[in-house]
């Protein structure tokens, strides 16, 4: 007695095997009663000698009893089954007092035996419901509850809900869903859902039906855009012109408020009428002239034709012969000679003018023979024209960059070093800045870049194509050869930068860089593996490099070895995603390497094609930078007003989809974006609203919050997460919305959006959030680079060999805060040009060319002997 129901409690005689007590391999279990039917316990044990009930601790009596014996085959133990039945009499005798239940107690030689309790419960389901749906008429996108209390009963009732007599099923309808307390909610009513909605309880006696309600979704009706003024009435003088516009946008439905106001308006108008021109008076004849004709002539002046008036007819001009034909020509006179004469001189002067410019210009040629001075000739030497004045102590300075512009211009003589005041940065010659030498260095400048459509259809012909986006808005493309360049996507932080000699000379290759969208490309990531930049194609993929490009893309992670595991993957012809490289450990190939900084990372790749950033968290303290950004509305036509929260990755290029995507949807920004940390603690982001005037707006969200699934944001795979916060004026005048917008991950920190302005105004984007890039998606040539093309090669060949006393590339690296990459510096040829290309990528078009000049004169200073060697 008061063992639990689903204990078995054993009573061994004194000295009796516990092998030998019987155990069951049935026990009673719980039934209901349904209207007047006995139900049946049954209970089989083994080794028993006998089995009997108790029923609310008295024994059934032995005639009522059901016995059947066997033998188990596996043990030939005796096996015993017993059967009763157990009548609503019976358990109605003691209602009220307890529940009723029986056991079985099997018995052998060594023991009792006492199986688990089963209650027996008279099944009912009562005709009234505790609370029915009620009929409602809603607005279209309005959200409905329709709340339904089943009435009480055992078992307890389940609980469906009928649509025009059809079950309705949340798993083939986003739109609807059950809650635990049964009511039906429709997220956002439509049209389709006018119907009667009933509610079904049912258990195992009875089901029972709800009185139903009637949903009537109508929709207000919205007046179209008025039509183009019709033409004016009359086709000279007054009259009046009309537009209409109908209820049409939308037509209203199911008892929706039609339009107000009118639908025709009228105004007045004047047509002007036409005036048919009309000739004035013949002047007077000129003078007999020398082919012996003289002429007089008129104007359609009186009047002139106007308002579509027809023109004059006739001519306007009458010659005729002024000396009966008997004029004779005289000969030329002394004027004429003199005209002739003059215009003999002038050509004379031009020709001669001609000769001085050639001679000129062949000295100058011949003549230029000047060296690297100072640190000026990095600031001067990226100007728009060919050769700065010389000055008077050195006329042959070179101190600009030469012009690239011409398909191919050659340069011969040696540089020689600059002799200024002690005010100017001096960068002594010798082994730091050696002459380039006497002979001949050939330019050549690239063709301009293809046209889009040119350029697109080349690239359809090629097997990759398939796999890269159509169009060109996030794709630059251009024609390179050995002088490089430089490819950008306007607004998103994109840029892929082909170093000087990084293409074979005499190679021209037609290179593209785009950005795919996640939905493009399937990338797999597995565990906690979340996407930290944009997609990257940068192709033809399979051209020979013989430098590495550098791609630089921003990303979204907040960066440490102890939080993170950040790989590189490339995609491989075959379409596989391969890690060929990991962020801070040693690479196992020189074919890339990526250098990580705050915004921004830049990707050494000597292989062209498919590039992205992937991390894995090693510890919950892993967070990503997401960008919150709210868009709502410029104008409000109705009472209803949505505010978006958008939650992207914190890199340019998602926000720039974003904001094309709000311009496409009359959205205006509300506020400056906001920064969130999100950590990979599993927790989801949630966003509230609050401090909302209740006199003048309400909330149409159910629930006191929304959230986002951790893993939708986590992955990074699906770009423009966004909740939306649908709110109602309680008048068309209320134009003033001041509110507060909270964003926090659960059991983490989280922004707040104070929310004021006036939804009447105009809105327009602000200049700050996308900002103008400078210069165009493609620079080709020394155009494409801060440092001059020469002055970058004689840096080159100045600092690769190894300096006396360190003045080598390391000494730059260190200067330029990059020594933590000389390993991968020295495993190319050429370690400076590394350096210089990284500075490029990093420092264009902003950089400060007078701070890069000042270290490489410190590099110089280091080595006091260079300083006595100062003259050519």
């Amino acid at each position: 007695t008061g063992a639990q129901q689903s204990a078995t409690v054993a009573n061994p005689a004194s000295g009796a095997s516990p092998d030998l007590l019987p155990h069951f391999q049935l026990e009673p279990e719980d039934v209901y009663i349904v209207k007047n039917k006995a139900v049946s316990l049954a209970c089989r044990a083994t080794p028993a000698t006998q089995i009997y009930f108790k029923c609310n601790g008295e024994w059934v009596h032995q005639g009522d009893h059901v016995t059947q014996h066997s033998t188990d085959r596996s043990t030939g133990l005796p096996v015993m089954e017993v059967r009763i039945e157990v009548t609503r009499q019976q358990v109605e005798k003691i209602f009220g007092l307890e529940e009723y239940w029986c056991q079985c107690v099997a018995w052998s030689s060594s023991g009792t035996t006492k199986s688990q309790k089963a209650f027996v419960r008279i099944a009912y389901l009562r005709k009234n419901f505790e609370q029915e749906p009620t009929a409602r008429e809603v607005s279209i996108e309005q959200g409905i509850v329709l709340p339904c209390r089943p009435p009480e009963g055992i078992p307890p009732a389940e609980v469906e809900w009928l649509r025009n007599e059809e079950l309705v099923d949340p798993a083939l309808d986003a739109n609807v869903y059950v809650t635990p307390e049964h009511s039906l909610v429709l997220r956002q009513a439509r049209l389709a859902d006018t119907a009667n909605y009933t509610c079904v309880a049912k258990n195992i006696v009875a089901r029972r039906r709800s009185a139903s309600a009637a949903i009537t979704v109508y929709v207000n009706g919205g007046w179209s855009t008025w039509t183009q003024w019709s033409g004016c009435s009359t086709s000279c003088g007054r009259g009046w012109q009309k537009r209409s516009r109908t209820c049409t946008n939308p037509t209203p439905l199911n008892g929706g408020a039609f339009c107000e106001g009118q639908n025709v308006q009228k105004t007045a108008c004047t047509t002007l009428c036409p005036v048919d021109g009309a000739w004035s008076e013949w002047s007077k004849w000129s003078e007999c002239g020398a082919e012996c004709t003289h002429w007089r002539s008129r104007e359609c002046s009186e009047p002139a034709p106007r308002n579509g008036g027809r023109d004059c007819h006739g001519p306007e001009l009458d010659t005729r012969n002024c000396t009966s034909e008997l004029c004779t020509h005289a000969a030329p006179g002394a004027e004429d000679v003199a005209l002739y004469v003059g215009l003999v001189a002038v050509a004379v002067c031009l020709v001669l003018l001609l000769l001085v410019g050639v001679l000129v210009y062949c000295r100058k040629k011949g003549g230029l023979d000047a060296d690297v001075a100072d640190s000026s000739i990095l600031t001067a030497g990226f100007q728009p024209v060919s050769i700065k004045p010389s000055k008077a102590d050195n006329p042959s300075l070179l101190t600009i960059q030469p012009d690239l512009s011409t398909t191919t211009m050659t340069y011969q003589g040696s540089l020689c070093p600059r002799q200024d005041g002690p005010a100017k940065l001096q960068l002594p010659n010798g082994h730091l800045l050696s002459p380039l030498g006497a002979g001949r260095h050939t330019l050549h400048h690239s063709s301009p870049a293809a046209e889009g459509a040119d350029f697109v259809a080349r690239l359809s012909t090629q097997s990759y194509f398939r796999s890269l986006p159509r169009g060109t808005n996030n794709m630059a493309y251009g024609t390179f050869n050995f002088l490089g360049g430089r490819l950008m996507i306007p607004n998103t932080g994109t840029v892929g930068l082909i170093p000087p000699d990084a293409i074979p000379r005499g190679k021209i290759y037609e290179v593209y860089l785009t950005l795919h969208k996640q939905e493009e490309v399937r990338l797999p990531l597995a565990g906690c593996q979340t996407l930290l930049s944009p997609i990257v194609s940068c192709g033809p993929p399979g051209v020979l490099l013989t430098r590495p490009a550098i791609l630089a893309m921003g990303h979204c992670v907040e960066a440490s070895a102890e939080n993170w595991s950040i790989r590189l993957k490339k995609q491989s012809c075959e379409g596989t995603w391969e890690d060929v490289l990991q962020l801070g450990a040693e690479p196992c190939t020189e074919l890339y390497y990526c250098q990580l900084e705050a915004q921004a990372c830049y990707v050494f790749t000597e292989q062209l094609g498919r590039f992205a950033l992937v991390g894995e968290s090693l510890s919950m303290a892993a967070s990503k930078r997401l960008k919150l950004v709210l868009f709502a509305p410029a104008a409000c036509p109705s009472l209803e007003y949505n505010i978006r929260v958008y939650c992207l990755s914190d890199t340019q290029d998602v926000l720039k989809e974003v904001i094309q995507l709000e311009k496409q949807l009359g959205g205006q920004l509300i506020g400056a974006p906001r920064v969130l940390h999100f950590k990979d603690s599993y927790h989801n982001l949630r966003l509230s609203i609050h401090d909302m005037p209740s006199s003048l707006w309400k909330s149409k969200l159910l629930a006191s919050y929304q959230e986002i699934p951790f893993y939708h944001i986590w992955s990074g795979l699906q770009p423009f997460l966004h909740c939306t916060f649908t709110l109602e004026r309680l008048s068309t005048s209320t134009c003033e919305l001041a509110c507060k917008i909270w964003v926090w991950q659960v059991e983490g920190d989280g922004q707040s959006f104070t929310v004021n302005f006036n939804i009447a105004k105009d809105a327009r984007f602000s200049d700050w959030l996308v900002p103008d890039e400078v210069g165009t998606p493609a620079l080709v040539g020394p155009s494409a680079f801060k440092i001059p093309f020469l002055i970058r090669q004689k840096i080159i060949s100045s600092l690769d060999p190894p300096g006396t006393r360190g003045a080598d590339w390391r000494t730059l690296a260190q200067k330029l805060n990059l020594d933590s990459h000389l390993s991968f510096f020295a495993s190319k040829a050429s370690p400076t040009a590394m350096i210089l290309n990284l500075w490029e990528a990093r420092h264009f078009p902003n950089g400060n060319l007078s701070q890069l000049a000042a270290a490489v004169a410190e590099v110089g200073k280091q080595d006091g002997a260079l300083f006595s060697e100062a003259e050519c």
